[in-house]
C-alpha cells in the first residue's frame, strides 16, 4: 500500500494473537525506526526489545493494569536519551529535542509495523519510576513510550478524526481556518 493508504489505515491495536513476531520483521521495524529523522542526527534515544513474559508482565501492572502488553509477543521501549542532545544543543536539546527525537522514532516503528501487517499501540501511560526499575534504565534517561507489537487479533472501528478547518489555522493559531 502507498503511504498515504498506510498513515489512513493505521490504527491502534490491543488484542494480539500468540504468534511470535519474526527476527526479519523486528529488524525491518527497528532499521525502519533507526532511519528516523532526529536533530542534528543525534539519535538521542535507545530502544529496548522486550520479549520476556515475566518483563512484559511487570510492564503491564506499572502501565496501570493495561493487559495487553502480556499478549503481544514483544513490546519495544523507547528511552529518550537527553545527554546525547544535550551535548550539541545544550538545554533546550535536553528539555526538547531528546523526547521529539525519540517521539519521532516511536512513530516509525509504528509505520513500519503497520507496514508489515503487525498491530501496535503507543503506550504513554505509565509508572515512569517503575518502568525505569524494571527496564533498568540510566539515571537521566527516561522511557518515552512502550509499543506492544504483534500480529492482529482484532481489529477496532476507525475513530473519528478532527476536520481539518478545526484543527489548522493560517498564519497564527488565532488566524482564519484553512479552506485547502
Amino acid at each position: 500500500m502507498d503511504f498515504f493508504e498506510l498513515v489512513r489505515r493505521r490504527c491502534s491495536i490491543r488484542r494480539y494473537t500468540s504468534d511470535p513476531v519474526g527476527d526479519e520483521h523486528l529488524a525491518a521495524i527497528l532499521e525502519a525506526t533507526r532511519q528516523a529523522p532526529s536533530a542534528g542526527n543525534r539519535q538521542a534515544y535507545e530502544v529496548i526489545v522486550v520479549r520476556d513474559a515475566a518483563r512484559r508482565s511487570a510492564l503491564a501492572q506499572a502501565a496501570l493494569g493495561q493487559t495487553f502488553l502480556t499478549q503481544a509477543p514483544l513490546v519495544l521501549a523507547f528511552v529518550s536519551h537527553p545527554a546525547r542532545s544535550a551535548q550539541r544543543y545544550g538545554e533546550r536539546g535536553e528539555e526538547l529535542y531528546a523526547g521529539q527525537d525519540t517521539a519521532i522514532a516511536a512513530t516509525y516503528a509504528q509505520l513500519a509495523a503497520h507496514a508489515l501487517g503487525l498491530g501496535t499501540v503507543w503506550v504513554g501511560a505509565f509508572d515512569d519510576d517503575e518502568v525505569d526499575r524494571i527496564l533498568e534504565v540510566h539515571e537521566g534517561m527516561r522511557t518515552t513510550a512502550l509499543l506492544p507489537v504483534g500480529h492482529i487479533q482484532q481489529e477496532p472501528k476507525a475513530t473519528p478524526r478532527r476536520a481539518l478547518q478545526d484543527l489548522v489555522r493560517e498564519e497564527t493559531l488565532t488566524g482564519p481556518p484553512w479552506n485547502g
